[in-house]
């Protein structure tokens, strides 16, 4: 027969004390006498008790934890945005659950659910859903919530990102001061405002240099990882009018580029620069070192983190939403150094 599972009331008839008693003990110690105190811990380190969290929680009305919806964690980027929440978190003495919605909308909106079910305290969301609408409905649930990593465009919440039109600006520009004319975008799922935002930056660069934007080539990859930018290289390998750079979504898609290159036995950068998007630690450490546009995954990931515990702290009339963006830095190595002629 199955043992039923230890409870505080059990607890408080083997130590001989009330309910609120071994309730003190656990939650305000400071105010039960020292023997009575050792006499009840005694009994529930005998008994094996462990207290419900989750009853606790409700009790108090305040989780103390956290969820964290991003969109791949195979990512590095994401890890690290992940390791920045959760020191904010740790620090406020509370807890990160981390998710991954695998870029699919479908899947984040069942997190989505998931998360206003179990009354999480609130909610860092990377969102795949453009429309927004699964966020609007976890807020009419009475759920906060901060979008990290893009720009959230209603009044409702925090939103902490980095200007991603100023990160495809900056990679372009530093190919076409390279000599470059001959440029190849390799974009990650069209449907992700990063992807779409890169894209018009590397436009804008191509307008101030006066350069068609016609000599832009747009490669679409399936998703934001290797095996992707392995792909993408091998499109650009058989097109008619071979690219001299590419500038790809993030660092993944662009270390898979340099694979397919580097088994074709193209140099890089003499035959063709390459420029990726996040400065991942592996950037620095390809075969070829990595020329890639720096964004502060650590911090956008504390950012918000913070700006969500202050909003649920327990005075939420005292926060004002705010959007915080960042400005992204241009790591150049060799992947894309050299001048080219024009062409």
């Amino acid at each position: 027969m199955k043992r039923s599972a230890i409870g505080i009331k059990d607890v408080a008839e083997q130590s001989g004390v009330s309910l609120g008693t071994v309730s003190n003990v656990l939650n305000r110690p400071d105010t039960v006498s020292e023997p009575t105190r050792r006499r009840v811990l005694a009994v529930i380190e005998r008994l094996g008790y462990v207290r419900s969290e989750t009853a606790r929680q409700l009790r108090a009305g305040r989780s103390r934890l956290l969820a964290l919806l991003v969109l791949d964690l195979a990512n590095p980027f994401f890890v690290e945005l992940a390791r920045g929440a959760q020191q904010a978190a740790r620090e406020a003495g509370l807890a990160v659950m981390v998710c991954t919605s695998a870029g699919d909308p479908a899947q984040e909106a069942e997190y989505l659910g998931m998360f206003a079910e179990q009354r999480v305290r609130g909610v860092l969301v990377t969102p795949t859903d453009g429309t927004g609408q699964d966020l609007r409905a976890l807020r009419s649930r009475g759920m906060s919530f901060v979008v990290a990593d893009r720009e959230w465009d209603g009044d409702e919440a925090c939103s902490v990102s980095v200007d991603d039109v100023a990160g495809g600006r900056l990679a372009v520009r530093h190919l076409l001061a390279s000599g470059h004319r001959r440029i190849a975008y390799v974009s990650g799922s069209p449907h992700l405002a990063q992807s779409r935002d890169r894209q018009q930056g590397a436009l804008s660069a191509l307008d101030e240099a006066r350069v068609a934007r016609e000599r832009l080539t747009v490669v679409e990859a399936e998703q934001f990882d290797v095996a992707s930018g392995r792909a993408a290289g091998a499109r650009l390998l058989a097109a008619a009018d071979r690219p001299s750079a590419v500038f790809c979504a993030n660092d993944l898609l662009a270390l898979g580029v340099l694979q397919t290159l580097f088994a074709a036995g193209i140099r890089v950068p003499d035959d063709m620069a390459l420029v990726g998007y996040d400065d991942i630690e592996f950037a620095a450490g390809a075969a070829v070192p990595l020329t890639s546009v720096r964004q502060p995954s650590f911090r956008i990931g504390r950012t918000a983190a913070e700006l969500l515990i202050e909003e649920t702290d327990g005075r939420p009339e005292a926060h004002e939403h705010q959007k915080i963006v960042f400005q992204p830095e241009l790591v150049v190595r060799t992947s894309s150094l050299g001048v080219r002629g024009g062409g």
